[in-house]
């Protein structure tokens, strides 16, 4: 088939790569604008526009998709079909109908479960034990359209949104694949979408990592692989005694962090297995990022007590560890 990608983020460049490798023909890499990074506001690629150019496709990178001007700049390419993934803008009526087989979407969820921007973050934060990709024939609502193909992926105990990204992108390049295949042959049948039994997807911002201690330690523990490693769980105003650490125990028994520094209201931890670890700041934010825990203890070595706070929220007495610097 001949086919305009539409794609930006690292997750769009596998499928981008299958099309290539099975044959298509890619006329044409459709992504967001170069953004400025670092301090020095050097402008940078997408991920999408890299691979892109690798291969001598052309790349259009329209700050509105939907201005009249980039609907013709699209129509010239005469393509077969538009695959979308993670573009990162909402498509016009004019563009969802523009080819044959129209625009095909492959979305990081096993629709209708998870529609929105972040489904696979939340998949791990709300303890799913199956996720997946579907590919859906694109209509006007968003992630609403008619499913066409679903390819379903067992969580781990351990994972993270880092990597179920990884596999739902390889998952979801080989289904993209088999879905153009089907629709050539005509072998796909396109089936409408129930209602979705999910919250929405909302996009991840930063306060969704402001740890609720309140909250059961199995949730919080979910909370902060779901956010691993594109945020980071944090919370302010820890306890009002000090000195403190933070310990797994559980199925994990290992310390966690150890204490940099702390004054009577806050407390500066380090991540002992963070490798998104970052030294801390005047606030009182404590970063948590790359840990497991089953069960989150709370030591106060002055005490010579330590508290493990339990999914029921009891807390038992175990022996002090020894203080870290």
């Amino acid at each position: 088939m001949k086919v305009i990608f539409m794609g930006t983020p690292e997750f769009s460049v596998g499928t981008l790569e299958a099309l290539i490798e099975a044959g298509h023909e890619v006329a044409l890499a459709v992504t967001q604008p170069d953004k400025p990074k670092g301090r020095g506001g050097k402008m940078q690629y997408t991920p999408v526009k890299e691979a892109a150019l690798k291969h001598g496709i052309p790349v259009f990178q329209p700050k509105k998709v939907r201005e009249p001007e980039c609907v013709e700049e699209l129509k010239q390419y005469n393509a077969d079909i538009i695959v979308v993934i993670a573009f990162g803008q909402i498509l016009p009526k004019e563009i969802l109908e523009m080819t044959p087989f129209g625009c095909v979407n492959v979305h990081a969820s096993l629709l209708p479960k998870y529609r929105g921007a972040a489904p696979i973050q939340w998949a791990v934060i709300d303890g799913e034990e199956v996720s997946g990709v579907t590919t859906m024939q694109m209509d006007e609502g968003l992630d609403t359209g008619d499913m066409l193909l679903k390819t379903e992926i067992r969580l781990d105990e351990k994972e993270t949104g880092g990597s179920l990204h990884d596999k739902l992108a390889a998952a979801g390049a080989e289904l993209c694949v088999r879905t153009l295949k089907g629709l050539e042959e005509k072998t796909v049948v396109p089936k409408p979408q129930g209602e979705s039994p999910t919250a929405y997807a909302r996009m991840l911002d930063k306060k969704l990592g402001n740890i609720d201690w309140s909250r059961d330690a199995e949730s919080i523990e979910r909370l902060v692989r779901g956010l691993n490693p594109c945020s980071s769980s944090h919370c302010r105003h820890l306890s009002p005694l000090s000195p403190l650490t933070v310990l797994s125990s559980g199925r994990h028994p290992q310390s966690i962090f150890s204490v940099l520094r702390y004054s009577c209201r806050e407390i500066w931890l380090r991540p002992l297995l963070s490798r998104c670890a970052r030294k801390p700041s005047s606030t009182s934010d404590v970063s948590f990022s790359s840990v497991f825990l089953s069960t989150i203890a709370i030591s106060f070595p002055h005490r010579n007590l330590s508290f493990g706070l339990k999914q029921n929220h009891h807390f038992v007495s175990t022996q002090s560890p020894a203080k870290e610097t």
